[in-house]
């Protein structure tokens, strides 16, 4: 069978052979450690919920958000200071608060927005932000079913 094959309706409903995720933690490499702790956690709103030393020194930490899971890591500059990060990279991140508000909230501690709250023709309320390293930020309400 190609890999390329799709999978037979029978195997999606059943779940046979479907991989079955329970959830989702990304791995960002940062410029500046502390910054971006800083802007994550102050601007955002996520929770500092464990820092990452390595030779008694900070390297990175795990933020946290309800169920989801952020790690961030400084970059150690091995492949230049200058590199790109986030290009044709988006992170969306479901919620159930009032959209309005958590925008409201990070333009009040700072931050910008690339894309005020609009409605989705799908039904979920949406905003979307970078970061200090330019990776994009959507935050989404759940669909309305």
């Amino acid at each position: 069978m190609s890999t390329n094959s799709p999978v037979p309706d029978a195997a999606k409903e059943s779940g046979a052979g479907a991989f079955q995720a329970r959830g989702l933690t990304l791995s960002l490499t940062v410029k500046d450690l502390p910054r971006s702790m800083a802007w994550y956690s102050e601007v955002v709103g996520f929770a500092i919920d464990r820092k990452l030393e390595r030779d008694g020194k900070l390297r990175g930490c795990v933020l946290k958000a309800g169920d989801v899971q952020i790690s961030i890591n400084q970059d150690d500059g091995a492949k230049g200071w200058t590199r790109v990060k986030g290009e044709g990279f988006s992170i969306r991140i479901s919620t159930d608060q009032n959209i309005d508000l958590i925008a409201k909230r990070i333009k009040e501690h700072g931050g910008t927005l690339d894309a005020e709250p609009a409605d989705m023709p799908w039904g979920a309320r949406i905003f979307r932000l970078r970061d200090l390293d330019g990776y994009k930020i959507t935050i989404s309400s759940v669909p309305r079913v």
